[in-house]
């Protein structure tokens, strides 16, 4: 089941504060990023957030799951703590900082 858009505006929204965030559509769910780096995914109306040693010491007690069958467990952001916008902020900006540079993308040959 994709996520609704409205619960991923929703989130976006909450995270005004961590940076420069945006979310992407991915697999028909959805990628979510802070300042050029992705930090988590929103599948199925639920949020996981890339697991950093600092993320999960900021968080405390938190559950772990995987966005979807294969894929490495997440931090598990229970719903009930999007309405804490300095809280939900706070996790992914830490995380973030954390999190390794993407690198950068190859030019695709020209053909001709």
């Amino acid at each position: 089941m994709a996520s609704d858009r409205k619960t991923v505006a929703f989130i976006v929204d909450q995270l005004a504060a961590a940076g420069e965030v945006s979310a992407k559509p991915m697999f028909g769910e959805y990628g979510l990023y802070c300042d050029g780096k992705m930090v988590g995914l929103i599948c199925d109306d639920q949020l996981f957030v890339k697991p950093t040693l600092g993320g999960r010491a900021f968080a405390g007690a938190i559950d772990e799951g995987a966005p979807y069958p294969g894929a490495k467990p997440c931090l598990l952001v229970d719903a009930d703590r999007w309405d804490d916008a300095e809280w939900l902020a706070d996790l992914v900006r830490i995380s973030t900082a954390e999190l390794p540079v993407p690198k950068p993308k190859k030019a695709k040959a020209k053909k001709g």
